[in-house]
């Protein structure tokens, strides 16, 4: 059975028919669509896919977190088929359907973001829930302007590649929306040297509250929009005690604190939620943003913020047409449903004990490890030229990506100078699986070196 399968490469990637599948898409697709995998999927089940060459290959990439449930979950394939059977799509400004209903009801119920009562809205992508967020946030408050961080991704829409730092995601795309500003991001590793974390922490606090003085007052501010842990940006986490500061300028500033939980949400963290920790150290964001692994594969994401904030909205400035689709709704729910019911958070959980304890071991071993972090299974390795220098060693994740698919591994490259590399793997993955990963990946390591 695939879902039990270990990798395996019986022809040099790309084989005859993916690559005459490849050179079809050359021709078919814009070339700005990249993509560096020179293999081309069949099926997949649980962590693993077959390709059109037969090669069988372990995917640590998981659709960039879309995989969390793994490939062809089957209770996601039945609740597909079974609301396809009865209509594909109904919108919800022309007529209510039920799965948009329950969906939002339970995500209102598990969602950890402030307020007694809660509302959700459904989108279609995680830049569109980011976009949408602050639109909500914008007609809440009445305030235009908006701060972001270095390092974020929010997407690619004209208002979410202005929110994302990295501008190789935005060449030639301007000009931008105005209102949007920019504070540093609590990245530790690079802290300016001889701090402690403490000492970083409250630098990082420093130069967020500069940002009220140097761009943009703070009652101009609607919202501060953060990534629980940065995901394009390198899987940098943010500091527990740095999100409860900007809890505490949110607060005394009437500021909206948005978590952008589109790359972490749905178990990866180790909780339904990575800002299930923030609301456990008393710094619930007020609005969340959901997408990717939401429904398994399936184009829907969400916003949640209280009844309050949701309810301050301005008619007709949010909605669409695709929004809550029927079919969308009924994975999502069965998702969540079965996450739950095999508690996904713990198998997060313990995936992460074992890739941690083996990284850290490579770093005491390998003068190019850097750094090794995350939260949970949204972890990564930041390669460095040497230790003592941290210079960014994006050649070496280059090699490693390209040697590891080759045997089978598919990994990807992340940060802000291309230098780590990310492990968003399906955490429905076996303990065999993993061996057979950690395997490939340390071999890859050694032979690029």
């Amino acid at each position: 059975m695939l879902r039990n399968a270990l990798p395996k490469v019986v022809t040099p990637l790309p084989g005859p028919k993916a690559k005459a599948i490849i050179e079809r898409r050359a021709k078919a697709m814009p070339n700005a669509i990249k993509c560096i995998y020179p293999c081309v999927i069949e099926r997949g089940e649980g962590a693993m896919f077959e390709d059109v060459d037969g090669n069988i290959l372990l995917d640590w990439i998981g659709g960039v977190g879309v995989l969390n449930i793994g490939y062809s979950n089957a209770k996601a394939i039945e609740a597909v088929k079974a609301q396809s059977e009865k209509y594909f799509h109904a919108m919800m400004n022309i007529t209510t359907h039920e799965g948009y209903i329950k969906l939002a009801e339970k995500l209102n119920s598990i969602a950890p973001v402030k307020g007694e009562t809660k509302k959700t809205m459904l989108v279609n992508s995680g830049a569109e829930a980011d976009e949408n967020a602050v639109k909500i946030a914008k007609s809440y408050t009445g305030r235009p302007n908006i701060i972001v961080f270095t390092g974020a991704f929010h997407g690619r829409t004209t208002l979410t590649m202005t929110m994302t730092a990295k501008k190789a995601y935005a060449v030639g795309m301007g000009p931008f929306p105005d209102g949007i500003y920019r504070a540093e991001f609590p990245y530790l590793y690079r802290a300016p040297g001889g701090m402690t974390e403490s000492e970083a922490i409250a630098y990082y606090v420093k130069k967020l509250e500069e940002i009220f003085i140097d761009a943009s007052p703070a009652e101009y501010v609607a919202a501060i929009v953060v990534e629980p842990v940065q995901g394009e940006g390198g899987f940098v986490p943010a500091p527990i005690e740095w999100v409860k500061a900007v809890r505490k300028i949110c607060d005394e500033k009437g500021i909206l604190l948005v978590a952008d939980e589109v790359q972490t949400g749905f178990a990866r963290s180790g909780r339904m939620f990575a800002t299930d920790y923030w609301k456990e150290a008393g710094a619930a964001p007020d609005i969340i943003t959901l997408a990717k692994s939401i429904a398994g594969g399936m184009p829907i994401s969400a916003v949640v913020a209280s009844t309050e904030i949701m309810d301050g909205v301005t008619a007709g400035t949010i909605g669409g047409t695709y929004c809550g689709n029927a079919v969308a709704t009924a994975s999502a729910l069965a998702v969540i449903e079965e996450m739950e019911k095999e508690d996904y958070p713990a198998k997060a959980r313990k995936i992460a004990e074992k890739i941690m304890t083996t990284w850290n071991m490579w770093k005491e071993k390998y003068e190019v490890i850097g750094d090794v972090r995350g939260v949970g299974c949204m972890a990564g390795i930041e390669f460095v030229t040497d230790k003592k220098s941290k210079t960014p060693n994006a050649k070496i994740v280059n090699d490693i990506v390209n040697y590891a698919v080759q045997k089978g591994l598919l990994l990807e490259s992340a940060g802000t100078y291309g230098n780590v590399i990310r492990f968003l793997a399906p955490l429905c993955i076996t303990d065999e699986q993993l061996d057979a990963g950690l395997a490939i990946y340390e071999e890859a390591i050694r032979d690029c070196m």
